[in-house]
């Protein structure tokens, strides 16, 4: 049996996935196999945008998505940007601009480790969720306190405290969540067969968004102002919060035929995880459930 299996019935699973993605019929068992020559992934992408079950079809649009609102909900501003947002809080000292600037690369470094122990204690989704929340509170905290110092006077102590603390807090909601999140998850969603190109679709658009968010916060804040931006980021971020909520299922301890059959519900996989989790309990109570727990959809029809 398969060291990475619960059960025998886990590893046929598991060898029928590594048959089906080097195009092994199912029925071969030899010990010395030719493979047929295989095509540079024409069927691939025709089966992710020509013809995709909804199955797929939801899987692209989690994977994808979930890509475009990392950078999307104003990250790379942030950081790249840092020493502008902390000059325009009133902080002009270079001395004191370059500690703050160490302080959020110090805080992303730190959080991210934390997120490492986190991802399997907690799970992905209460912890992207959780993630979200804070980016979105810290951004409207952060576009306040800015909006606030560009209209004021005279230097605004309390109001130049806050924007700082609201940086970090942004920095460490992203990276303790959304930040790593965003590449785990899109990782186990896609099945083996079109796992390179689902990935690589998502990793195009996380570099594009980063590019255009990177290419225009100057010209952004200039047109709307610099509180302005982040609100809008903050907009960026509660949409975002909405489509993890409404399509991103938990994917922690799922294999993954119980993830092809969860999506493809779209916002219907909650009734279907409830089913999954009647099945579990069913197949545990007859005694036909494996040592791990883990239903194997494969042997459970309907």
């Amino acid at each position: 049996m398969d060291k990475t299996s619960n059960s025998e019935e886990e590893a046929q699973l598991r060898l029928a996935d590594i048959k089906e993605a080097t195009g092994i019929p199912k029925e071969c068992n030899d010990d010395v196999v030719q493979v047929p020559k295989r095509s540079h992934g024409e069927g691939v992408w025709k089966e992710l945008f020509l013809h995709p079950t909804p199955t797929v079809k939801h899987i692209l649009i989690a994977g994808v998505g979930i890509h475009f609102f990392q950078q999307t909900s104003g990250i790379d501003a942030v950081v790249l940007y840092s020493p502008k947002i902390f000059e325009k809080a009133g902080i002009t000292s270079k001395s004191d601009k370059l500690l703050a600037t160490v302080a959020v690369g110090f805080t992303k470094t730190v959080f991210i480790l934390v997120a490492t122990f986190l991802l399997d204690r907690i799970g992905r989704r209460p912890l992207l969720l959780s993630s979200v929340g804070g980016m979105i509170v810290s951004l409207v905290t952060l576009g306040t306190c800015l909006t606030i110092i560009d209209h004021s006077k005279k230097k605004v102590i309390w109001a130049v405290a806050l924007a700082i603390a609201s940086v970090l807090s942004f920095v460490a909601s992203f990276s303790v969540g959304l930040g790593p999140i965003a590449w785990v998850y899109s990782s186990e969603i896609f099945p083996l067969r079109l796992r390179a190109q689902g990935e690589s679709m998502g990793t195009v658009m996380n570099r594009l968004m980063s590019h255009i968010i990177s290419m225009s916060f100057l010209s952004l804040y200039k047109a709307i102002t610099i509180g302005g931006a982040f609100f809008l980021f903050m907009g960026v971020a509660i949409v975002s919060w909405v489509f993890f909520y409404t399509l991103l299922p938990e994917t922690q301890g799922r294999t993954l035929e119980e993830m092809q059959v969860l999506f493809g519900t779209f916002f219907k996989w909650r009734s279907t995880m409830r089913e999954l989790e009647k099945t579990k309990h069913g197949s545990n109570e007859d005694g036909t459930g494996n040592s791990g727990g883990q239903v194997q959809l494969g042997t459970t029809n309907g």
